[in-house]
């Protein structure tokens, strides 16, 4: 896998995927190797590094991908009763762009998937 599959595999169109909701500069998609039943992630269509680099010039776009988040999470609350959101940071993020999973239900697997 490269460092950064969302710009490498996703954004560039060489692995496709089942969007949920996309924005100007936001995707939100169902997981390709989903970790839980139901697992979207939300991605800035910009490459940002991480949530701990996020400059006050792309602040705008982190508030975009936020209202992403809350509208996909607000959508699989209401219909399953609840959802996970979170993002990893350091060493637990494997892929070095910003993400969040929108999630729910119990792991499929013990391992974690991209």
């Amino acid at each position: 896998m490269t460092e950064d599959f969302y710009c490498d595999e996703v954004l560039s169109g060489k692995t496709s995927v089942k969007k949920v909701l996309e924005t100007e500069h936001v995707l939100a998609y169902h997981h390709t190797k989903p970790f839980y039943p139901v697992h979207i992630v939300a991605v800035p269509k910009k490459h940002i590094l991480s949530l701990l680099t996020v400059t006050e010039e792309e602040q705008p776009i982190l508030f975009e991908l936020l209202s992403v988040i809350q509208t996909v999470a607000q959508q699989i609350t209401d219909e399953y009763g609840a959802c996970r959101v979170l993002t990893n940071l350091g060493n637990y993020q494997d892929s070095k762009h910003l993400h969040w999973h929108i999630a729910y239900g119990d792991p499929l697997t013990k391992g974690g998937n991209k």
